[in-house]
């Protein structure tokens, strides 16, 4: 869990890299991807973790 968190926060904090510095327009889509991403995952692990016990 602290490993997606730590994920999910590193994504956001690309994506604010990448609207405050001029140019890294493709950082902001890398890290929205990425944060989607982890999130969905994320997501379907705890529900298939949870749905076991």
């Amino acid at each position: 869990m602290a490993l997606l968190v730590g994920l999910l926060v590193v994504w956001a904090v690309l994506v604010v890299l990448g609207i405050a510095i001029k140019g890294l327009f493709w950082l902001i889509i890398v890290g929205a991807v990425l944060f989607v991403a982890t999130g969905v995952i994320g997501f379907v692990r705890r529900k298939a973790v949870g749905g076991r016990g």
